[in-house]
């Protein structure tokens, strides 16, 4: 044979047919943009750490947020930058319904009603010790304990009108407790975001100078209830027990760097997985555009690909404001 009769380069030789046989694509349905909100009005405050996001009061969020769901963001995942006087040991806050969060839902819901709004299920904004769950005196996790916890915060969010709660904590059976205390109190239609494969990485170190829990857990670690790094089958054990226990969803964290579970966990399950590019992953991708390594769009559109084409449903990411806008053009 003279020549090669299989030429793959054939379907790439114009855009036209690049388009005609790709196969994945993001659209703005993939989206759900995390939020950082503080209370009070007109206020904004700029994260170090993250350059080109903002903690915002809701009243900003929402002149932001109205125009963006115009254009197609169906979701939005909300964060609390809690003050230090809100902060305890029980961390209580978390389920006062009058709470930042709860208020916070309660506005959004009443202005953009379609809008799905998912909270985030963790008591470390909240505690004084930085931690996703109450602690003893020794500095153990109480898991049992913190699930209460988990399930008055779960309640006070459902009352106030979420549609997806996330527990992100880890705490083991909490996605089961959390079920049954939706159901008892009727919420049916309260979707279950469960952060099932939660890694304790280095990637969130942003997001912890975001919410301000960075310097109340000090150099505490979370390794005793998030994934080790070097995990990847257990990560099919977590997820298979959080989807009996009820979850609608799941979700992969970090993004990029475990692809490798996503792609094994969409092929293990018939349920929506989500990933979330994380802070750490947007410090690094932003830090490179802004250096000028990178081009902005074309750097940030290729990485939200690959989660799709790992086998990602939804992604959260913090550019899914500037990526609804080129969605748009």
């Amino acid at each position: 044979m003279e020549y090669p009769f299989t030429r793959k380069r054939r379907l790439r030789a114009t855009q036209s047919l690049r388009n005609l046989t790709q196969e994945n694509s993001l659209t703005v349905n993939d989206l759900i943009w995390p939020v950082f909100i503080l209370d009070g009005f007109n206020r904004t405050e700029p994260i170090e750490s993250m350059p080109g996001v903002e903690r915002l009061s809701v009243d900003v969020l929402l002149d932001k947020l109205t125009p963006l769901h115009h254009q197609g963001l169906n979701a939005i995942a909300i964060f609390p930058v809690v003050e230090n006087k809100h902060k305890s040991d029980d961390a209580a806050e978390a389920w006062n319904q009058e709470g930042l969060v709860q208020r916070a839902v309660k506005t959004i819901k009443s202005t953009l009603p379609e809008l799905t709004v998912i909270t985030d299920v963790a008591l470390d904004p909240y505690t004084s010790h930085g931690q996703d769950g109450i602690i003893n005196e020794k500095g153990d996790i109480l898991n049992d304990v913190t699930i209460k916890a988990l399930v008055m915060q779960t309640l006070s969010h459902a009352k106030a009108g979420a549609d997806v709660v996330a527990p992100s904590d880890m705490m083991d059976g909490r996605i089961g407790a959390i079920r049954e205390a939706l159901e008892d109190k009727k919420y049916h239609n309260t979707a279950i975001l469960s952060y099932a494969a939660k890694y304790a990485s280095v990637f969130y170190g942003p997001f912890r100078d975001a919410v301000g829990s960075a310097t109340n857990l000090g150099k505490s670690s979370k390794a005793s209830y998030q994934m080790n790094p070097a995990n990847g089958l257990e990560a099919i054990d977590e997820i298979a027990m959080d989807i009996n226990e009820g979850a609608d969803m799941v979700m992969v964290k970090p993004g990029m760097p475990y692809l490798d579970i996503i792609k094994t966990a969409k092929d293990h399950f018939n349920i929506p997985i989500c990933a979330y590019q994380v802070s750490g992953e947007y410090a690094m991708l932003q830090s490179a555009i802004n250096n000028g390594y990178l081009e902005e769009e074309k750097a940030i559109m290729e990485a939200l690909l690959c989660f799709k084409r790992a086998g990602t449903d939804a992604i959260l990411t913090y550019y899914a404001d500037r990526v609804t806008a080129w969605l748009n053009q």
